[in-house]
């Protein structure tokens, strides 16, 4: 089965991934990775201040994106007695779910279709924040399913509008596949001190097994860094592997260029039809409205080549896909599926 439903990584890991894969000395697992008596948390905190030129005691390490929205998510609502957190309207479920395990509430601020993109309203972010003025404001960049991203300017302007005991969490699981522009981070972050800003090894270096997340906070947050990292250290083989992917941009440079061929050819061979929008997307995916009366015979027609893509089914988006970037052949055989489907119909 092609799974093009999930935004996994349908291509090879760098040849630098697989060497540090290879040549993993299993001994090294008989000792923890903490390094406390240099004040570090580990060696991929220490590689990460010094690629993003952030001060080594604001990354955080997470196993995977998700363990940090976890992390600051349960704790930032469960301590005070403020509980409200503002989401996206289009965006990944899993948001609502984490506020609710620890019996926070939500709200929803509107993303807003523009043309072949869908944005954030920055003006209404920053009037709904300061009107509902929630303990947590998160903000998704690129946003799944929608794909849009948010500028440093817009990040700015939202950061400097908005009460400074909103903790803001921007994130940034997908990005880097259009831009490799990361300078913005540490300025951002050493000015807002109610800043986080999330990444991961997951999406841009395809190693969602791997469970390794990042991120960068603003200062003055050392009970929250105490909750979030790790005492004993990390997984040596993680940190081998990760500190190999994060020395293998050349590699998955390529790999993003072939997602932007794929690009380039939903908008082409798609985007001009009746019916059909093809939304831009700067993340793994690509999201296109279809004519919804072709779903079943799509859905039967992808099924007889062991494809999946995924049929959305949220509020305000059910005549569209979302389509992860994959090789080359898979895109054209999905590009091609829909083009004979709807042609047939």
């Amino acid at each position: 089965m092609e799974y093009l439903d999930r935004n996994e990584f349908n291509f090879e890991p760098s040849p630098k991934v697989v060497e540090a894969i290879k040549t993993f000395d299993p001994k090294t697992l008989c000792f923890y990775t903490r390094i406390y008596d240099q004040g570090k948390k580990s060696v991929i905190s220490v590689r990460l201040s010094e690629i993003y030129g952030i001060d080594e005691s604001q990354v955080l390490l997470t196993y995977g994106g998700e363990d940090m929205l976890k992390n600051a998510i349960h704790y930032f609502l469960m301590v005070g007695d403020n509980k409200k957190i503002l989401i996206p309207e289009f965006s990944w479920w899993y948001y609502n779910r984490v506020a609710s395990e620890c019996g926070g509430t939500f709200e929803m601020y509107p993303l807003h279709e523009q043309e072949d993109t869908f944005a954030y309203n920055i003006d209404e972010v920053i009037a709904h924040a300061n009107r509902i003025h929630p303990r947590m404001l998160l903000l998704a960049s690129p946003n799944n399913p929608t794909g849009n991203g948010l500028t440093p300017e817009e990040i700015g302007r939202i950061m400097e509008n908005i009460p400074s005991d909103t903790m803001v969490l921007i994130d940034e699981a997908y990005a880097s596949f259009i831009t490799t522009d990361t300078a913005y981070i540490a300025p951002l972050v050493n000015r807002y001190d109610n800043l986080i800003i999330s990444r991961t090894l997951s999406k841009f270096y395809g190693l969602p097994g791997l469970r390794c997340g990042y991120g960068f906070i603003g200062k003055g947050h050392e009970q929250f860094l105490s909750y979030v990292n790790k005492y004993l250290g990390y997984n040596r083989f993680s940190e081998a592997v990760a500190l190999a992917a994060l020395d293998s941009d050349e590699h998955y440079r390529r790999v993003a260029d072939e997602m932007e061929w794929g690009r380039q050819l939903y908008k082409k061979e798609l985007g001009g039809l009746p019916g059909f929008k093809v939304y831009k997307s700067v993340a793994n995916f690509i999201l296109i409205k279809y004519p919804v009366e072709i779903k079943d015979s799509l859905q039967k027609a992808l099924a007889l080549q062991d494809y999946k893509i995924k049929f959305m089914t949220d509020k305000g988006l059910e005549s569209c896909v979302r389509i992860t970037l994959g090789r080359k052949e898979q895109t054209q055989t999905v590009c091609d599926t829909i083009l004979k489907v709807y042609r047939e119909k």
